[in-house]
């Protein structure tokens, strides 16, 4: 590593940087990915690649790509897991800070960040635009980067199928520009990208530190065992006070309630008691209030008062959904009795019963009162034809 040049030491650290930062690398890699780009730092400020006079247009576009260099040790640096992580966060943060302020002396800052670093947002609605604005100009600069790499890519296919097509002479290939305006661009992007992310990255760093050192401080104070034992006295303390509390209370506690539709229903079903016995259990309507918002235990009658005040806007159910199901079973079984006893009925019915009761053709020839009640009817029924009563229903009748 130490023989290699600039250019492929860079490109072999931005490698590492890339496979830490998509899909995860071991400790190895990273302590190798820090060490290449410590390197690197080295040689450009050997070989003074920029200067503090110069602003982004004075630096070629070879030279654009290592001003990522302190961003990518920044990160790499992060991602260490061995040694006391405070000072791995504070030297994390000291290369962000190099990174941007380098960049701000390139004019490669937004004017947005230079703003908000001096005025300093004080409320939440400035640091919530700030985000905002930071995400959108990280979304236009990857957008920005997916489409140079297609066109890229779409030239690279251009080119390769008319050189196949059409063959060129030695000495007459078209140099053209475009690829060096393109890379530069791509560079530019790419640092434009890299800020955003150095900002969002140093502010999640400085509440991190923050967090370490309140946790450090705690421990030199007191120990970490003492704390846990301290909180396990608090808490039995507590158990034990509600423990006497809860037997102070029970002599003059208000009797069990009766058992709830769940339970009842649970009985039914499994045997354990019938539908049709008597049973004294309520639904309990949802109780709301400042009282059950708080514990939910509504120890005297004024509690529970107060906290019937604040009821929703809405009407509250009336019954439980064990107490629907019992009363659509009843229902259903008053059903089935009135089928049976209409089954019942309809299987004695004069109909089935009647032509054992009617007389026959012989019994009623020897039977003369039948007789006569048939003759009086058929002449009955000769003296008023069928109709004969709804004369007045008939237009012209």
């Amino acid at each position: 590593m130490e023989e290699m040049p600039l250019p492929s030491l860079f490109e072999q650290a931005r490698r590492i940087h890339v496979t830490a930062s998509e899909s995860g690398a071991d400790q190895e890699m990273v302590r190798r990915g820090c060490k290449a780009l410590r390197q690197c730092d080295d040689m450009i400020s050997k070989l003074g690649l920029f200067s503090a006079n110069e602003t982004k247009d004075d630096i070629s576009t070879t030279n654009l790509k290592y001003l990522l260099v302190p961003y990518y040790l920044a990160e790499l640096t992060e991602k260490t897991a061995e040694g006391d992580r405070i000072q791995i966060v504070k030297a994390s943060q000291a290369k962000l800070k190099e990174f941007t302020s380098f960049c701000e002396a390139m004019d490669l800052v937004p004017e947005e960040e230079l703003e908000s670093a001096q005025t300093g947002p004080n409320s939440f609605a400035d640091r919530r635009a700030k985000k905002i604005a930071r995400f959108k100009r990280q979304r236009d600069a990857e957008s920005k980067l997916l489409e140079i790499k297609e066109r890229k890519e779409r030239r690279g296919r251009s080119t390769k199928a008319s050189a196949l097509s059409t063959p060129v002479e030695t000495g007459e290939e078209d140099v053209s520009d475009d690829d060096g305006e393109e890379e530069r661009e791509a560079w530019l992007t790419t640092i434009s990208l890299a800020i955003c992310k150095a900002f969002d990255l140093l502010e999640m760093l400085k509440k991190e530190e923050e967090m370490l050192s309140a946790i450090k401080e705690t421990q030199l104070q007191g120990g970490e065992k003492e704390i846990a034992q301290a909180i396990l006295d608090e808490r039995t303390k507590r158990a034990e006070a509600w423990h006497r509390d809860a037997a102070a209370r029970a002599p003059h506690a208000r009797p069990a309630q009766p058992i709830t539709c769940a339970a009842f229903a649970q009985d039914v079903l499994e045997g354990r008691a019938d539908i049709s016995q008597a049973h004294n259990h309520k639904h309990q309507p949802i109780i709301f209030g400042p009282a059950s918002l708080v514990s939910g235990n509504l120890s005297t009658e004024r509690e529970r008062m107060a906290a019937q005040v604040f009821q929703p806007g809405y009407r509250l159910p009336t019954m439980s959904i064990e107490e629907a199901g019992l009363r659509e079973m009843e229902m259903m079984n008053k059903f089935q009795e009135r089928n049976a006893k209409l089954m019942q009925e309809a299987n004695s019915s004069w109909y089935k019963d009647g032509p054992k009761l009617r007389p026959s053709e012989e019994e009623d020839e020897d039977d003369d009162a039948a007789q006569e009640k048939a003759r009086a009817w058929d002449d009955w029924k000769d003296d008023n034809p069928r109709g004969a009563g709804n004369k007045k229903l008939t237009p012209c009748g």
